[in-house]
């Protein structure tokens, strides 16, 4: 019963996923066993005129409000909790961290359907498999029934069995060509396929064979498990991190037990996936945002349930619950994409160490191009630094080169010496990639008669010409217009684009090289579904000569064939008011020179500068990037920034350009009357950008050389700031940790 004792009432405290820095008392239904009760369940209940679902967080006997005018939670959706006593702490652990609604927080780590309400239990999917037949047909037999082929292909390439929501993740329309398969006797219904089979070897295919600073990297990891440890995976581009993830999870898998892997972006998951289900046989699942709810909610539930024991996920995959957990994995730990931007913005990689520490497992951390913050962790014994300084096999680091473009004739952004470069290459069947960071046309629409530029009417920046869709748009909050051909100021100007974008690029490369075949990956190029995919295929086919394109071509893409990496704009990051943005720039030059000589043939980078004796570029080029960042942290350190310094940076915006001064004010006096000294309160400033989206953007920054002071200061403040009169004319957030000042 619900009831405790004569007159008293369990009270359910609970958190809802509102920005409010309070839990909510509700009266627990009738007929309750008190005892079937647990934290981590989720509820439903009465919120004004609305319902709600809500997360129990502890069960009470008494409450501040009136019992008379509490309301009696309507719906106990879970008979037990989804989540651990271990993953319930981390989550309290993280919104105290951050100073986050623990409601909100908590909101996080379920996927979207099941903080919708729905229910927990997962609605058994078909499964398909190669029948004998299948695994015998050439594809080339369906040449005339291209669908046919290309998920004929798909099977074949996974020979386990795959689900409707794998299928679905590949291409949605799948059902009619699996249905014909199946008539054709190529397809069959498969069974259920969960966790590890013991009458299959958890290994599919062979593991590669090892050079000495790979297998010592294994060792010492699969010595550690079972226990807490962070290990930084320090290697350079090439040199097989991948092999040493897989070689660690085998053993993890031979334990019973699940691994987590979080990568920094979407787009590197299919060819990870295709590599995890080629070596092993156990189930695995994927959960990135490119995915249906259902699809997340699954992968989620089969986590929980073990009855998957790989998850490879992004950045919001971290909270996942694991029955078994024995490995946390995250690769390209430096990425900027493992820090959440907006609502709770917290750091995967800095929650993954504590959730580690929690669960009492190794957290392995992987990059050519550590944080400069993980690299002090090492100097400080947190972290142990684990080394790979070869590329694996018979690759050699590429040879990087400077090439000075000043008073050089220049044809939209490529250097004649760069051409001439690109026609030798190319001349002996080699691909060549080109990396410019800015998609579009061109970044700004001037008129050559009297200077006017197209601005976006909502924020402080430029409009980007994108010439193929006849637009102009803004990158920072969407709006877009048609592209205009008379000046709208003089009337009589010629409107001409200036600045570089990958569009005009690709369009001057069509002209230059008209016999070869050009691919442009950017945003706009991979919207289509399956379109990255198919374009990374033909790379790798070689029916590509030349690939231009923007971040993504950065990390983890295996291109065997490319032997010149040029990129094209290496100053535009050179100069910003941000100092992390050095540390950008050399992970990013690192980063697009792994592309270059991953196989066989010697690789080399050009980088076009009209800097070519800057010292970031210099050091870079002669001594490599680990010499960059120890020069980097003395720097950091001289200069009392993180990580010798902790910052939390509260963001301000509202339609009024004056608000939020005047609420940033009342925090500052507020700070000021409960600073103990040692945390500095810079600003009040506009931010960077200060209009975006039509509001106006302020930030004030706070600096401690303690990071327990810090801590304790915002204890103080946000439950304060929440009641300030401007609080509720203006949009704010906290970001603790923050990776760049705008």
């Amino acid at each position: 019963m619900a009831k405790l004792q004569s007159g008293s009432e369990l009270i359910f405290r609970v958190a809802i996923a509102l920005p409010v820095y309070r839990l909510f008392d509700y009266l627990a239904p009738d007929n309750i066993e008190m005892t079937a009760i647990k934290p981590g369940i989720r509820l439903e209940v009465p919120f004004g005129n609305a319902k709600k679902i809500a997360f129990l967080v502890e069960c009470a006997q008494h409450s501040d409000i009136a019992i008379g005018k509490l309301k009696r939670v309507e719906r106990i959706l879970d008979e037990k909790p989804l989540l651990s006593t271990k993953d319930l702490a981390l989550l309290h652990w993280a919104s105290r961290y951050y100073h986050h609604p623990l409601g909100e927080v908590f909101s996080a780590a379920f996927p979207v359907a099941l903080r919708q309400g729905k229910s927990a239990v997962i609605q058994t999917e078909k499964r398909y498999a190669l029948t004998e037949l299948g695994k015998a047909l050439a594809g080339e037999q369906l040449k005339r029934s291209p669908k046919q082929k290309s998920v004929l292909e798909k099977f074949q390439a996974h020979p386990h069995s795959l689900s409707e929501a794998e299928l679905s993740a590949w291409n949605q329309n799948w059902r009619s060509a699996v249905k014909q398969l199946m008539g054709k006797q190529l397809l069959q219904l498969a069974a259920a396929e969960f966790g590890i089979d013991s009458r299959e070897p958890i290994i599919r295919n062979g593991a590669l064979h090892c050079n000495p600073q790979q297998q010592a990297a294994i060792d010492v990891v699969c010595g550690s498990l079972g226990q807490f440890g962070v290990f930084l995976l320090e290697g350079v581009t090439g040199s097989g991190k991948t092999e040493v993830y897989m070689q660690i999870i085998r053993t993890v898998l031979e334990r019973g037990q699940q691994v987590l892997v979080l990568l920094p972006e979407i787009t590197l998951t299919p060819q990870l996936e295709d590599r995890f289900r080629q070596r092993f046989t156990v189930s695995i699942a994927i959960s990135h945002s490119k995915l249906t709810d259902r699809q997340r909610a699954v992968a989620w539930l089969n986590m929980q349930r073990g009855e998957c024991s790989i998850l490879l996920g992004t950045r919001s995959a971290l909270f996942t619950p694991l029955k078994n957990p024995g490995l946390i994995i995250l690769d390209e730990e430096h990425d900027a994409s493992f820090k959440q931007q907006e609502g709770f913005r917290f750091s995967a990689r800095d929650v993954a160490v504590v959730r580690g520490k929690l669960l009492n497992i190794p957290v392995l951390l992987g990059s050519a191009t550590p944080a400069l913050e993980s690299l002090h962790n090492v100097d400080n014994k947190r972290y142990r630094l684990l080394h790979l300084p070869e590329r694996a096999g018979n690759a050699t680091a590429p040879v990087l080169q400077l090439l000075d473009i000043r008073n050089k004739r220049m044809q939209e952004g490529l250097s004649e010496a760069l051409v001439a470069e690109m026609r030798k290459t190319l001349a002996k069947n080699e691909q060549v990639l080109l990396f410019l960071n800015r998609r579009g046309f061109a970044p700004t629409l001037i008129c050559h008669g009297c200077g006017w530029v197209a601005r976006c009417r909502r924020c402080d920046a430029n409009l980007v010409i994108h010439q193929d869709e006849g637009t102009l748009r803004c990158h920072h909050c969407g709006q877009e217009q048609r592209l205009i051909r008379e000046c709208p100021a003089c009337k009589t100007g010629e409107l001409t684009p200036l600045g570089l974008g990958t569009e005009r690029v690709e369009k001057v490369l069509a002209e230059l090289f008209a016999d070869k075949t050009i691919v442009r990956l950017d945003r706009d190029s991979t919207q289509r579904k399956g379109a990255l995919e198919n374009y990374l295929q033909r790379i790798n086919q070689g029916e590509v000569d030349i690939i231009l394109g923007t971040q993504m071509l950065a990390k983890g893409h295996h291109f065997p064939n490319v032997t010149l990496v040029a990129i094209l704009d290496v100053d535009s990051g050179l100069f910003s008011i941000d100092f992390h943005a050095p540390e950008k720039l050399a992970q990013m030059i690192v980063q697009v020179s792994g592309r270059a000589g991953r196989a066989e043939k010697p690789g080399r980078v050009i980088m076009q500068t009209r800097q070519p004796e800057h010292p970031l570029l210099t050091t870079l080029i002669s001594q490599g990037y680990s010499c960059f960042a120890r020069t980097a942290l003395a720097e950091r350190k001289d200069a009392s920034l993180p990580p010798f310094s902790y910052q939390a940076l509260l963001r301000v915006q509202a339609a009024d350009a004056e608000m939020p001064k005047l609420f940033l004010n009342a925090v500052v006096k507020l700070a000021q009357e409960h600073s103990k000294g040692h945390t500095h309160i810079l600003g009040p400033v506009a931010a960077p950008m200060a209009r975006r989206a039509g509001l106006y953007r302020y930030q004030l920054l706070f600096q401690s050389s303690k990071r327990p002071e810090l801590h304790a200061l915002l204890n103080v403040l946000m439950p304060k700031i929440e009641k300030l009169k401007q609080a509720n004319k203006v949009r704010w957030s906290l970001d603790v940790d923050p990776v760049d000042l705008y």
